[in-house]
């Protein structure tokens, strides 16, 4: 813990005007962000007596090294940069909105060739455009099915759609007439196109444009006596309003707005968000929020309004940037009205944003009154709910998790609690294609960003010769890329040649460079940074855990052990967990340590260990079907797939393939003589004379 004296900046530095400014701790790692409109004076109020600040903030402070700021031009650029800054480092100290389930949208991929109508989760992609979300995937396929009768957009998936091209046949919907077909050329790219964007403008709300359009072609067919064709356009007609109908109004002026609500306590909070569009409620969404730093009502709704809408900024300018977006833009997005449980701290500068974001006017306001403020009871309704059943569910959560840290911490008489765990397992097939895997755990939870696997090698490339030697390869490799990183960080230049020929023994140049690395380390220091200094991307190691964790028993820990001390790394908690009787081993103790089955720190370390292993069989697999379908044809230059194919089945095997002629091989169709010298070099062992 680092006394924040030792890092305060003098107040004649700290400018006065507006920004954003961060705190890092001892390895460099962005542990809060935040902005000001006077930096001096938000600066000064983190620094002053420790016993008035609130806890939260107390382990900030102390958890930093130093703090860095940046001066904007107005405070709605602070906004935007703070987004930005909380989006690329992803503070451990802000407050986190984690969905409470990944809910689905219905999807138009505007920008494929051929636009495709789906089901999708998960992150939003460029050039395509959203509805919803919905509470249910089958509300979107079972809308998407009424719908299709009249935007016969394509909703085949790539493998489908190419078969359906390379057979000239359609799917079953392009002959039930809920496909336009363009697999097969019944319509052109450009008129699926205009299909497509009917259907989003439909999505969007523009809904009694296409019913009078049908019911002007119902009355004409009519007209001219072709009944059939009007019975259609009827039952087409239905289908839209059986769409439109299956949401009810809600706001009986029309309006577009999206409803926000609150509802928690000193810990936790749930929020919610009604989208209405044309006065219909068009999707929801849900979050649960962590309270991280000690934030009031009113910050967590401006936060959360930099979280919906900064991702709609950034998708709508990468959009723009490839020309891959379609018509409506942020407007579908952004809607004119916001409506919140309580104004953020500054509404005008929030209010400015989002018009900027929108392109056009909108207001941020707490509904007091008609349908709007019950419509806002109605979300606060929801977010209760999602609250009682998220406590439900992770009882404790928060405090299960501290618990584990603390035991943990206790049981391996550490000095502080491991809030950042990395635990390494091996897995190989009888010593083949040999994988290790490193997982990391923060805060007592998962974070698979940070995850990493390795490619055993040993010394003579073909792999270690047991699960201890493979050990130690990977905890060097590991931790000589931390002390490259830290040294790059702290201004030294860094060969990483060693680590690079793992099994090798590293030069003096590499030791010496590991020497300077130890003691120069990261040196955090306070100031002014550029807004767009670029992040150091490669540095993904520079940060050291609090606690190494080994899937084995004392052979591994010993492996492990070795590997720092080799590298004179001492500051790290080293200890193994084995399988059979989940004993907790540390290094050179002849008896383990023996934690409660019904420890919630015993729990913490059984599921690092088994994602570990997870993740490594899953690496493992991925690397033995590889190398399985590999062949020594492979690389061959001019020779695909179907040559290969053609040249196994004329010889039958690959040991007549090698005992051919150039000659023989060239009369197989499709190959010819430059081809198939090419191949005899690739065998070697392939006969050279001629016939």
């Amino acid at each position: 813990m680092a006394d924040p004296a030792t890092y305060r900046p003098a107040p004649g530095e700290i400018p006065t005007s507006p920004g954003v400014y961060r705190f890092r701790d001892e390895h460099g790692r962005v542990v809060y962000v935040g902005k000001a409109k006077n930096l001096r004076a938000r600066l000064s109020s983190y620094f002053q007596d420790i016993a008035n600040l609130h806890h939260r903030t107390q382990t900030m402070v102390t958890t930093a090294a130093s703090v860095e700021w940046t001066v904007v031009g107005t405070e709605v650029e602070a906004l935007a940069l703070e987004y930005t800054w909380i989006k690329e480092f992803d503070p451990r100290f802000n407050v986190k909105y984690r969905d409470d389930k990944s809910y689905p949208f219905l999807a138009v991929t505007m920008g494929d060739e051929f636009p495709r109508a789906q089901v999708m989760r998960g992150a939003k992609r460029p050039g395509t455009r959203y509805f919803g979300p919905y509470g249910h995937a089958w509300a979107i396929r079972e809308t998407l099915d009424l719908l299709l009768r009249v935007f016969p957009v394509r909703t085949c998936s790539a493998g489908v759609f190419k078969r359906a091209r390379q057979t000239d046949r359609p799917c079953l919907l392009g002959y039930i007439d809920k496909c336009s077909a363009p697999c097969v050329g019944r319509i052109s790219p450009e008129d699926h196109r205009a299909l497509a964007e009917d259907f989003c403008d439909f999505m969007a709300g523009d809904t009694q444009r296409f019913v009078k359009r049908l019911e002007r072609k119902m009355q004409e067919a009519a007209a001219a006596m072709e009944y059939e064709l009007a019975a259609r356009l009827r039952d087409d007609i239905g289908a839209l309003q059986r769409a439109t109908e299956k949401n009810a109004v809600v706001l009986g002026d029309g309006t577009d707005a999206d409803v926000f609500a609150l509802a928690g306590d000193e810990l936790e909070a749930a929020v919610q968000v009604f989208h209405v569009r044309g006065g219909r409620i068009r999707g929801q969404r849900g979050w649960i929020v962590e309270k991280v730093e000690d934030v009031t009502d009113a910050e967590l709704v401006e936060h959360l309004l930099q979280q919906v809408y900064g991702a709609a900024e950034e998708a709508a300018a990468l959009d723009a940037t490839t020309g891959a977006g379609a018509r409506g833009g942020t407007r579908d997005v952004v809607p004119r009205e916001v409506l919140v449980p309580v104004l953020p701290p500054d509404p005008e500068q929030v209010t400015t944003w989002l018009t900027g974001v929108r392109g056009a006017r909108v207001d941020v306001r707490v509904p007091q009154r008609g349908d709007k403020k019950e419509l806002a009871a109605t979300v606060r309704a929801n977010a209760e709910h999602a609250l009682a059943l998220h406590r439900t569910r992770r009882a404790g959560d928060l405090t299960t998790r501290s618990q584990a840290l603390r035991e943990i911490q206790e049981a391996l008489d550490l000095d502080t609690a491991p809030l950042r765990i990395e635990c390494y397992d091996v897995s190989h097939n009888q010593g083949t294609f040999q994988v290790a895997s490193m997982v990391v755990f923060e805060d007592g939870l998962a974070r698979k960003s940070e995850y990493r696997h390795f490619t055993v090698r040993g010394p003579d490339g073909e792999g270690a010769r047991d699960d201890t030697a493979a050990m130690h390869e990977v905890i060097t490799r590991r931790f000589k890329r931390y002390l490259a990183d830290r040294s790059r960080l702290g201004g030294l230049e860094v060969d990483l040649e060693a680590d690079e020929a793992v099994g090798s023994a590293p030069d003096r140049a590499g030791e010496h460079a590991d020497a300077e690395a130890q003691r120069a380390g990261y040196v955090p220091r306070s100031g002014e940074v550029d807004q767009d200094a670029p992040a150091d991307r490669r540095a993904r190691f520079a940060y050291p855990p609090n606690l190494v964790v080994v899937d084995g028993g004392p052979p591994q820990v010993a492996a492990a052990a070795r590997a720092l001390a080799e590298l004179g790394i001492d500051d790290v908690a080293l200890c193994g967990l084995a399988k059979r009787l989940e004993e907790v081993w540390l290094p050179g103790e002849d008896y383990p340590v023996i934690l409660q089955r019904s420890s919630e720190g015993l729990y913490l370390l059984q599921r690092v260990r088994d994602e570990a292993h997870r993740f490594a069989i899953s690496q493992h697999r991925k690397k033995r079907s590889k190398g399985m379908t590999a062949s020594a044809l492979d690389g061959v230059p001019g020779l695909g797939p179907a040559r290969k194919t053609a040249l196994l089945k004329h010889f039958g095997s690959l040991k007549r393939l090698r005992a051919a002629s150039v000659e023989e091989i060239a009369t197989v169709p499709g190959m010819g003589a430059r081809t198939a010298e090419a191949v005899v070099a690739a065998l070697g062992e392939g006969s050279t004379a001629t016939s």
